[in-house]
């Protein structure tokens, strides 16, 4: 070799010891940054070793390729001492359970061994880390090179502990494994420590014969990275940045230039060089052609016929095969043209099949098999048809719905004919793309459905997902490690912007007081600096929250897989790098309203002894058409929003296709389109026409283009442009792809003019597809959702107490849903039960009460007592097991007795008795918990003593003398404030179920309110309100920008009897507020809300101009104040007693007079102004000592229709009985008594 040769050889380096960020919380390098950053220093070549996984293999590869970098994939695998499967440690703690051993790919072969080994790794070798041995080694060791990795690998930390021996017989295990070809001892610079072991390293590697190589750990990208790697390190380990005897990585841990290794390789030439060699030996080349999705075995016994290949004439069964050849058809093929034939059967039993139909059915299988899909749709076919026949309710949802073949397989019970569905939406026939119905699946079926496809198919595993350190979260991370104060982290946090994909660089764009807050505070600049660093980073791994992959042949030879928590078999590589690696992807999508549905549907069969087939209900029923058209769609699946109820209200809808197109309306975009759409459909405004081709398309949604498809169909039936290709021209509309767009609108024009249209109107109706055809949605599944909504709207129309019943059961875990519904149930006059240790089950159940008053067709609701907090499953399942086995509860120290107190726990005990569950043993809260501790004391005895045998020796107790059967005696005290118990309830059910807290003010409360907060939604813009309720919730905010930057602002959670509101209250009457009624503005203060209506946002709200509290409403909301006089109770005295209290409180409001003559006729009148009064509490005690309770009322505008119409008779200016009285006689017997 020349000097030249020599020398240029030394300058080359390549970086084979690398982790990214998927070395969760320890790695910081992103991929592009790496490689972009690789590739500015000069280096054609990089590897990746992350801590035993493949994470990001396969993104790195291609990110490498893309950018000319040679991508060489390893791993840094952990090795366990001894046996891999051995799960403990020799000194009892972690750092000796686990080496580190460097492995990268050379090849195919080793690749496929890398996938083996980090699989076995998780699967079999777990312990603190995922862990493999020298035995699995050695098996799947060909294809990969070996280094000894860095002060944690056997060989070096043998050296550190100097145990030469070990260090030696460990080197030659290895070199016995790979051969001196493929093994190297690695030496790094980075510490003291290192600098000591490296001699005896390139010692060994002398000894043995094998190669040094150079590598540097790296961690981060730069230098400069240091400080935020250290704050990253911090949050893993749970530690503060300014703690000490903490474990700090050196500095020197970044990406370093082949200049700056040579320095630190210095007397080491060779290890620079054999980088260089080992990338030069590593040549990965990854195929993603292949596909390995299984093929379906068709059992031999359901196959009735088989294909001869001859080509099939109009007429004959849709069994015969297309081709043309004379060779058997495959046989997943000919079953599933057999089971279309039944389906057609099925779906047609009653009339013959259309000609539409068979064509389409004929075109799609066309489609199908010669792309090879038939296997695809029988494993759907074949894990829906095992959730029907288990009695799982699955049904396909998205671009799915649209197959002729899915409707026969009972995929999905939408024609797609009748309703304008696509197949090309679905399944692009010029494309090589496996297809994906996303299918929904009942919650409670969806483990047993994933279950049976696990042991039919074998190789199958979910899918892992990676969540990232967003700009929230990663500023909250770095304060709390850097020890900034957590006031001061809020305030920061609270300026960014929480929309789905918000950046800091964002963030600092739209909100001008978050740089004015950087540039002021150095501790936030500081905590800001290092989370753009670290932003965007892994932080952990989860479970997809449906896919799962299915393969042909064990899933590690294709792909690398790990476990989670709960021993689940994950996939190593997200979703779209599986199916890009040929795997083939299923998405089980949970769907809680087909449970809830399934769940409604049982409880109907249970309390009325009915069966309903859910999908045979008559869609054109009017009755469940009107509940949608008085948006009463609260637990009405997609339908449920205040905005949906609105438009809901607009739109009337009479027609299930109504709802297709509401559904696809209520987006950001296409929503501009609703009030069109309802005045097109209420006729208030034509339906223009533009072309009939078109007209007849667009005529189900008056002319405006709601879907994709009709779009498509526009595009091709009008512009002569292949459906498939009218898909790909939507897309680029949407994402606004203009030289796509460019590419097919001559296509179009020239199409649109071989219908006779001219060129200018063609460029007319083009441009009129850019402006809307973007909006587009997928009807297929718009379709799938509205039906199903329907169905949800017939069972709260006709079953509504089973429906609620079900719906708040599946709503448990969520506190604000469960208080929503319960107030729809008071809305629709069900009534809710108090939870209840003998009466409720776990769940929320109907009960309909054969005795009493209410009717049997009547049903109310029992609490479920999983649904009380601090009450576990467990516990509830004790509960209920020993009151079905031994009766009900007689009183705390019976059911204390009884129960498992391992199970029910003193604190379980103590939260039933205070929401109430103990009501049915006619005991006061407060005596209830005043003997829980002796009586839970006593339960623990008795339970105590049936464990140790003193019961089986001795006997049951006689029951005259146990206290679980003889009355307690209860202590004699006062039951809680009713106060204190509404506390009790909304602290353990989450709301108030016995009463309210406004009950107690309900007499001011509809004094003064001019809206419910339901009336309200339904109120115009800008229409002014008064509201009297709680206040539910507060959410303090700080003004981003204009002249109230920086102020405080709220939004009121404003909440009544009949339900809840949004209310805005900005900076300007928030300060007046505050400053004139310091404590109001908390939850639970009852107040009146003036404000005007909001229909600007999504949801209605309120723009609040003033806060008063309930104290002062007679004060500041009092229109007029009524005083009745009776001449059978009232003495001329009496009455002459009233003008001087209306004299010490003069004012501008209002007093009227009630006079009844004798013969109790009314007469109404106002008094002169010289009477009219500043309303105040103590004016009217005074008045009612005075004149008697019933007899002087403090009139507001009212709340209710019917208190409306109630003053309106009681103010009218010429009532019906006082035509019989002359206004002078009045006048004069008024002036008599004022006088």
């Amino acid at each position: 070799m020349s000097t030249d040769a020599a020398k240029s050889s030394i300058d080359q380096f390549v970086h084979l010891h690398v982790h990214t960020h998927y070395s969760m919380l320890d790695g910081a390098c992103r991929i592009p940054d790496l490689v972009k950053k690789t590739k500015a220093l000069g280096m054609n070549s990089l590897a990746i070793s992350d801590h035993g996984c493949m994470y990001g293999a396969i993104e790195f590869y291609n990110t490498c390729r893309a950018n000319d970098i040679k991508p060489i994939i390893g791993i840094e695998a952990y090795m366990a001492p001894g046996d891999r499967r051995d799960k403990s440690s020799p000194t009892g703690g972690q750092s000796d359970t686990a080496f580190h051993l460097l492995l990268l790919a050379m090849n195919r072969e080793g690749y496929q061994n890398l996938l083996k080994l980090t699989s076995i790794s998780y699967r079999e070798g777990y312990y603190y880390k995922p862990r493999i041995d020298k035995e699995i080694l050695r098996q799947y060791s060909g294809g990969l090179i070996a280094t000894s990795a860095c002060l944690g690998g056997e060989v070096a930390s043998a050296f550190m502990k100097r145990n030469m021996k070990h260090a030696k017989e460990c080197a030659e295990t290895y070199l016995d494994i790979f051969g001196p070809d493929r093994f190297y001892i690695e030496i790094q610079k980075h510490i003291k420590e290192q600098d000591q072991v490296n001699p005896e390293l390139a010692e060994l590697a002398k000894k043995l014969g094998v190669g040094l190589v150079g590598t540097n750990d790296v961690h981060f990208l730069t230098a400069d990275d240091h400080h935020a790697h250290d704050c990253l390190c911090c949050i893993s380990m749970q530690r503060l940045i300014a703690e000490e005897n903490r474990l700090i990585y050196p500095k020197e841990l970044y990406l370093k230039s082949p200049a700056e290794m040579k320095l630190a390789m210095t007397g080491f030439p060779d290890a620079m060089e054999n980088t260089v060699r080992i990338a030069e030996m590593c040549n990965l080349e990854l195929d993603f052609s292949k596909r390995y999705a299984p093929v379906y075995k068709v059992p031999a016994e359901k196959l009735r016929v088989k294909g001869t290949g001859v080509r099939r004439e109009e007429g004959d069964s849709i069994l015969t095969p297309h081709a043309s050849t004379l060779s058997p058809i495959p046989e997943d093929e000919a079953y599933l043209r057999q089971l279309c034939e039944e389906g057609l059967d099925w779906r047609y039993s009653t009339r013959k099949v259309p000609k539409e139909v068979r064509e389409r059915l004929e075109y799609e299988l066309k489609v199908i098999t010669m792309k090879q899909f038939c296997s695809y749709f029988l494993i759907v076919w074949d894990f829906c048809n095992y959730a029907r026949e288990n009695g799982i309710p699955v049904g396909a949802r998205g671009s799915g719905v649209g197959t002729m073949v899915g409707y026969l397989l009972g995929l999905c019970n939408v024609d797609p004919i009748k309703y304008g569905l696509l197949f090309e939406r679905f399944m692009d026939p010029s494309r090589n793309e496996m297809p994906d119905i996303d299918i929904d699946i009942c919650q409670d079926g969806r483990a047993k459905v994933i279950d049976y496809v696990r042991k039919k198919y074998g190789h199958v595993a979910q899918i892992i997902t990676f969540g990232t350190l967003a700009a929230k979260a990663a500023c909250k991370d770095v304060g709390r490690v850097m020890g900034v104060p957590l006031a001061e982290i809020d305030a920061l946090t609270k300026l960014i912007p929480g929309t789905p994909g918000m950046t800091l660089e964002k963030a600092f764009a739209q909100v001008p007081e978050l740089r004015q807050m950087y540039e002021q505070k150095e501790p936030i600049r500081k905590v800001v600096d290092v989370a753009r660093r670290l932003e965007g980073l892994c932080r952990n791994a989860g479970v997809h929250a449906a896919g799962v992959i299915i393969a042909d042949q064990p899933l590690d030879d294709v792909i690398p897989l790990c476990k989670d928590k709960e021993d689940n078999v994950l996939t190593q590589y997200e979703g779209p790098i599986a199916e890009k690696c040929g795997m083939l992807k299923m998405d089980f999508l949970g769907l809680r309203t087909l449970s809830c549905l399934t769940r409604s549907i049982e409880l109907v069969k249970q309390t009325k002894g009915m069966e309903i087939d859910i999908e045979k209900i008559d869609l054109t029923d009017k009755t469940v058409l009107e509940l949608f058209g008085r948006g009463e769609t609260r637990g009405v699946f997609q339908f449920e929003s205040g905005g949906m109820q609105d438009l809901l209200m607009k739109m009337q809808p009479d027609r299930v296709e109504d709802l297709i197109a509401a559904n696809a309306l209520y987006r950001p975009g296409p929503m501009e389109l609703i009030p069109l759409y309802c005045d097109r459909k209420h006729r208030r405004e034509p339906v223009p026409s533009v072309h009939p081709i078109m007209d007849a398309i667009l005529s189900e949604t008056y002319g405006i283009m709601v879907y994709q498809e009709q779009v498509m169909q526009i595009f091709n039936q009008l512009g002569g442009i292949e459906l498939s290709n009218a898909y790909k021209l939507i897309k680029a509309i949407s994402k606004k792809t203009s030289d796509v767009i460019a590419k097919f609108k001559p296509d179009f024009i020239k199409g649109t003019m071989g219908k006779g249209v001219g060129k200018e109107k063609a460029e007319e109706i083009f441009d009129l597809i850019l402006k809307f055809g973007g909006y587009g949605f997928n009807k297929s599944h718009s379709t799938r959702y509205a039906i199903v909504a329907f169905q949800t709207a017939y069972m709260k129309t006709y079953h509504p107490v089973e429906y609620m019943a079900a719906l708040l059961t599946y709503e448990m875990g969520t506190t604000d849903k469960v208080v929503e519904y319960i107030e729809e149930c008071r809305r629709m006059r069900i009534k809710v039960l108090p939870p209840d240790v003998n009466v409720s089950d776990k769940v929320f159940t109907p009960v309909y009460e054969k005795a009493g008053k209410r009717k049997a067709s009547e049903g109310v609701i029992r609490f479920g007592l999983c649904a009380v907090r601090g009450v576990g499953e467990k516990a509830v399942e004790s509960i209920l097991t020993e009151r079905v086995a031994k009766g009900m509860y007689a009183n705390l120290y019976d059911f204390c007795e009884r129960i498992d107190t391992r199970a029910v726990q003193k604190s379980t005990a103590d939260a039933l008795i205070r929401c109430g569950a103990f009501s049915s043993t006619n005991a006061k809260r407060s005596q209830l918990l005043n003997i829980l501790e002796p009586a839970f004391e006593a339960g623990q005895r008795q339970q105590d003593d049936k464990r140790s045998g003193q019961i089986a020796l001795f006997g049951e107790p006689d029951p005259a003398t146990n206290t679980t059967r003889a009355s307690v005696v209860l202590p004699t005290m006062d039951e809680f404030e009713p106060s204190e118990l509404l506390k009790m309830e909304k602290e353990l059910l989450g709301f108030y179920i016995t009463s309210h807290p406004l009950a107690q003010q309900q007499k001011w409360v509809d004094k003064y309110t001019t809206h419910s907060t339901k009336e309200a939604c339904n109120l115009g813009e800008g229409a002014e309100v008064v509201i009297g309720g709680m206040i539910g919730a507060v959410k303090t905010k700080i003004a981003k920008s204009g002249r109230s930057a920086g102020q405080k602002w709220a939004i009121l959670e404003i909440e009544d009897l009949d339900g809840k509101l949004e209310g805005m209250l900005f900076s300007e009457p928030f300060a007046a507020i505050s400053a004139r009624y310091p404590d109001l503005l908390k939850a639970e203060s009852i107040c009146f809300i003036k404000a005007k209506v909001d229909r600007k946002r999504e949801n209605p709200c309120l723009i609040i101009n003033d806060v008063i509290p309930i104290s002062e409403g007679i004060a500041k909301l009092t229109t007029a104040l009524v005083i009745k006089f009776d001449p059978a109770q009232h003495s001329a005295e009496t009455i002459a007693s009233v003008k001087p209290l209306l004299g010490r409180h003069k004012g501008n409001v209002n007093v009227y007079a009630q006079l009844i003559d004798s013969e109790s006729r009314k007469v109404t009148l106002r008094l002169d102004k010289e009477y009219n009064i500043r309303p105040e509490a103590d004016l009217v005690g005074h008045l009612e000592k005075v004149l008697g309770n019933g007899n002087v009322e403090v009139v507001g505008e009212g709340t209710k229709r019917i208190r409306r119409l109630e003053q309106q008779k009681l103010f009218k200016e010429q009532p019906e009985d006082v035509t019989t009285v002359s206004e002078d006689a009045i006048v004069a017997a008024m002036d008599e008594v004022m006088d």
